[in-house]
C-alpha cells in the first residue's frame, strides 16, 4: 500500500504542477492605437480633431469584431486599448487636430509600459499642415514611448503610402487585398494574428523587411481589383504569404491626391528567410510595373453631359451617375455644386413629371435649419454648398418642397431632401457618403425605383454595385479630380508613370529594412 501511496502522491504532485503552468501562462502584453483618415491636399477643407470620432479605452474593441470578449483572440493577450480614431475622408488635418490626438495616445500608451506587442492601426494617407509623412512621424513617436523592443503590427488600406520611416519603425505590416475594401476586418484581423503567433512562438520580431518604392501613381477607380490587371495582380499576394519563411506580402497603390514626396505605389514582404523574402517582393514589383499601362477606369467615364445623355436614353433603372470630383470618401469637401448647378439648369427636370433623380448629396446646414422649421410638404428657400470649395461653383440656390426629414445620423446628423422638379436633392447638415440603401430609404426615398441616381463617389462600393441598373463615372471637378494632370502635382518624386509616361524602367530591388531594435 505504501508504494501505491507513493505513486498516488507522485501523480498529484506532477498534475498540481501542470496546472499550475497552465494557470500561470504569461500572456503578451498588446496594446492598441491608431489615426485613420485619407485627405487631399487638392482640396481648400480642412479636418479638425471632433471628425476622428475618436475611441478609447474598451470602446476601441468595438471597432474589431474578431476582439470580442469570447473571441480566441482576445483571450490570447492582455490587451491595452489606448486611442484608435477614424475619420472620414476630407481634406487636410489641421496641426493642433493631430498634435491634439497623437499626443492623448502617447500619454494612454505611457500608463502601461511596458508591452510586447502594439497594434497599430492606421490608413496611410494622412496629410497634416506643415508635416510630410504624418504616419511615419506617428511611428516614430510612439517608438519613443514603447521602446525598439515593442513589436508593433500595422494595418492600412492599400491606398495609403508606406514611406521608409514607417517600413523601418513597424515590424510587420500588412494592407488590404480588396477594392472597394471588403476585407478591411479580415486585413486587421491578420495583423493582430501575425502579431499573436510571432508573440506565442517566441520568433519576435522578423528577420527580414524588403520594401520597394514602385514609381506609379493611380487612383482607386483605377485600380480596382474587381477587374483586370488589379484582380490578377493582387491575386499573386496570398499564395507568397503560404511559402516558408515569408510571413506577410503587400501592395500598396498610395493615395493620388496628396502632393507629397512619399506618394506613390509600394511592395513590402516580411519573413524570416532573406532569399525568399526579396525573391517575392521583386516579384510582386515586377508585376505591378509590367501592367502599369493596362489599368483602366473599373466603369466607363465620361463627361458630364455626356453621362446625362447616357442615363436619360437608358431603360436600365436606376442608372447610377459617380459624381467622382467631389467625392467626400477620397478626400473630396463633399460640397462643390458643379454638378448640382449643371443639373437644375437641365428643362428635363424642371417639371415634376421629369425623369425621376435622387442627388446625394450636398451640404446645406442653413437650409437644413430652414426645412426642418417649415416641416415636411412646405416650401423652402435657401443656399446650398461651396461654403468650403467654391472654385468650380457659388453656393446653388435651392427652392423646393421639403418631402422628409431624418434626424440623428452619425455623420450628416440632420437630411433633408428637397424636391425641386423632378431632382430629389438630399441636403445634410454636415457631409455625408451615400453607400447604403438604408442612407436612402431612410429619407423616404426608393433608389431602386429612381431613373437616375447620382452620389458623389467613385467606384460604387457593393451595395450600390448590385442595386444599379447600368453606370458610369462622369469626369467632375474637384478635390479628388481623376485627371491627375490637372491637379499639378508638385513635390512628388519624378519621374512617376503616368505622369511621365516614356520614363524608363525603375530599379525594383528589394531595399531591406533593418529591425527596429538594431
Amino acid at each position: 500500500m505504501k508504494n501505491y501511496a507513493v505513486v498516488f502522491f507522485l501523480l498529484f504532485v506532477a498534475a498540481s504542477s501542470c496546472n499550475s503552468n497552465n494557470t500561470d501562462k504569461k500572456l503578451p502584453r498588446i496594446a492598441i492605437a491608431g489615426l485613420a483618415i485619407e485627405s487631399s491636399t487638392f482640396s481648400p477643407a480642412l479636418t479638425h480633431e471632433p471628425a476622428f470620432k475618436a475611441r478609447v479605452d474598451s470602446n476601441i474593441f468595438k471597432a474589431y469584431p474578431f476582439l470580442s470578449a469570447d473571441s480566441t483572440l482576445r483571450k490570447s493577450a492582455n490587451w491595452f486599448p489606448t486611442l484608435q480614431a477614424h475619420a472620414l475622408p476630407g481634406g487636410t488635418v489641421t496641426r493642433e487636430a493631430y498634435e491634439s490626438l497623437v499626443n492623448q495616445t502617447l500619454e494612454r500608451l505611457k500608463a502601461n509600459l511596458p508591452y510586447d506587442g502594439l497594434f497599430f492601426d492606421i490608413h496611410g494617407a494622412m496629410s497634416v499642415v506643415g508635416l510630410d509623412d504624418p504616419e511615419g512621424d506617428f511611428i516614430i513617436r510612439v517608438r519613443k514611448v514603447v521602446g525598439t523592443e515593442t513589436l508593433i503590427s500595422t494595418s492600412m488600406d492599400l491606398h495609403g503610402n508606406v514611406s521608409q520611416r514607417l517600413a523601418e519603425n513597424t515590424d510587420l505590416i500588412t494592407c488590404y487585398r480588396m477594392a472597394p475594401h471588403e476585407d478591411a476586418i479580415e486585413s486587421k484581423k491578420r495583423a493582430v494574428q501575425n502579431l499573436v503567433d510571432r508573440l506565442e512562438s517566441g520568433k519576435g520580431k522578423p528577420a527580414f523587411k524588403a520594401w520597394i518604392p514602385v514609381p506609379i501613381l493611380l487612383p482607386g477607380e483605377k485600380t480596382s481589383t474587381r477587374i483586370e490587371p488589379g484582380k490578377s495582380l493582387y491575386a499573386q499576394v496570398d499564395p507568397i504569404t503560404k511559402q516558408p519563411g515569408i510571413i506577410d506580402a503587400a501592395i500598396w497603390i498610395g493615395y493620388a491626391w496628396a502632393d507629397e514626396p512619399r506618394n506613390h505605389a509600394v511592395v513590402m514582404v516580411t519573413g524570416d528567410d532573406q532569399k525568399a523574402v526579396g525573391e517575392a517582393a521583386e516579384s510582386l514589383a515586377a508585376s505591378f510595373w509590367a501592367v502599369r499601362s493596362k489599368f483602366e477606369f473599373v466603369a466607363p467615364v465620361a463627361d458630364l453631359n455626356e453621362s446625362l445623355n447616357m442615363a436619360l436614353a437608358s431603360d436600365k433603372k436606376p442608372f447610377m451617375i459617380s459624381d467622382m470630383g467631389d467625392n467626400p470618401t477620397a478626400g473630396g469637401a463633399g460640397d462643390v455644386t458643379w454638378t448640382l448647378t449643371k443639373l437644375l439648369d437641365l428643362p428635363e427636370f424642371k417639371s415634376e413629371k421629369g425623369p425621376n433623380l435622387i442627388y446625394a448629396s450636398i451640404p446645406a446646414p442653413e437650409l437644413v435649419a430652414k426645412a426642418v422649421a417649415a416641416g415636411v410638404g412646405a416650401k423652402v428657400e435657401g443656399l446650398a454648398g461651396a461654403a468650403v470649395d467654391n472654385r468650380f461653383a457659388p453656393p446653388v440656390k435651392l427652392t423646393g418642397i421639403v418631402e422628409s426629414i431624418h434626424q440623428g445620423d452619425i455623420d450628416a446628423e440632420t437630411e433633408v431632401v428637397i424636391q425641386v422638379g423632378s431632382i430629389h436633392v438630399i441636403a445634410t447638415k454636415k457631409r455625408k457618403p451615400y453607400h447604403h440603401e438604408s442612407d436612402f430609404l431612410n429619407l423616404g426615398l426608393k433608389p431602386r425605383e429612381a431613373d437616375i441616381v447620382v452620389v458623389k463617389i467613385g467606384y460604387l462600393v457593393p451595395e450600390l454595385y448590385d442595386m444599379r441598373g447600368d453606370w458610369i463615372m462622369a469626369q467632375t471637378p474637384g478635390g479628388v479630380d481623376q485627371d491627375l494632370e490637372r491637379l499639378g502635382h508638385k513635390r512628388i518624386i519624378r519621374p512617376m508613370y503616368p505622369l511621365d509616361k516614356d520614363m524608363a524602367d525603375p530599379d525594383l530591388k528589394a531595399r531591406f529594412m533593418k529591425a527596429s531594435n538594431q
